[in-house]
């Protein structure tokens, strides 16, 4: 997927952690689903999402119901209620959502939720709504860190038209106003980059910007 416009994202559960990854979602230009069982909640989040709608989330029918299959992530917000994000994880990997995401309050409801079928584990305590929702948003970003209130560090795969080229051939410095500090390769260690190495997509990269271009990278292909 090419333009982070285009990913659909479900998020099961508007407590606070699920507001603000619902609300930056959306204003990332990404296509969000919300739901939860309380109605006024709903009513009042509509503004900030493609599409709200209340369900019980421990209500398999109506779990089906809402068509996850046409998501390309579903993440389940709900926290400490176990027995709804087993139903809602379980049945989104039933029915082939490619990537669901688990919020979790402690380490054995997680190690629970992986078992389900969860494919990633998010603890709210280490990682707030905004940076899950940069991460989600991004086909390319692994990993986002903010430096201050202007820099931010983020490791990422090449995007597809920056493969085969080198560093000096992409000038992403005068392009796009980003500096990649170093890189590592199927997992291997980091180090220092190399303008003349041509970008594989087995690639990691970790690339210092401030946080207004981050924009500009997401956009485009």
């Amino acid at each position: 997927m090419d333009s982070t416009t285009e990913k659909s994202v479900a998020v099961l559960g508007l407590g606070k952690f699920g507001r603000s990854l619902a609300r930056n979602l959306y204003n990332l230009g990404a296509d969000v689903l919300v739901v939860d069982s309380d109605e006024d909640v709903i009513s009042d989040f509509s503004a900030n999402s493609t599409s709200a709608i209340k369900a019980n989330l421990n209500n398999e029918d109506e779990v089906v119901a809402l068509r996850l299959e046409n998501m390309d992530v579903v993440v389940t917000a709900m926290g400490s209620n176990l027995a709804a994000s087993i139903m809602c994880v379980s049945v989104a990997k039933d029915h082939g959502v490619p990537l669901v995401i688990a919020k979790s309050d402690s380490s054995r409801m997680g190690s629970i939720l992986k078992k389900v079928g969860a494919d990633r584990i998010i603890d709210p305590e280490e990682e707030g709504g905004a940076r899950a929702a940069r991460i989600l948003v991004s086909s390319y970003l692994n990993e986002c860190f903010k430096l201050d209130e202007n820099m931010m560090m983020v490791e990422m795969v090449p995007k597809p038209e920056w493969l085969g080229h080198s560093l000096n051939e992409l000038d992403l410095r005068k392009a796009l106003n980003i500096n990649i500090v170093a890189m590592r390769q199927n997992g291997g260690l980091w180090h220092f980059v190399e303008p003349d190495v041509h970008l594989e997509k087995e690639m990691n990269l970790l690339i210092v910007m401030e946080r207004k271009t981050m924009v500009k990278l997401r956009g485009g292909k």
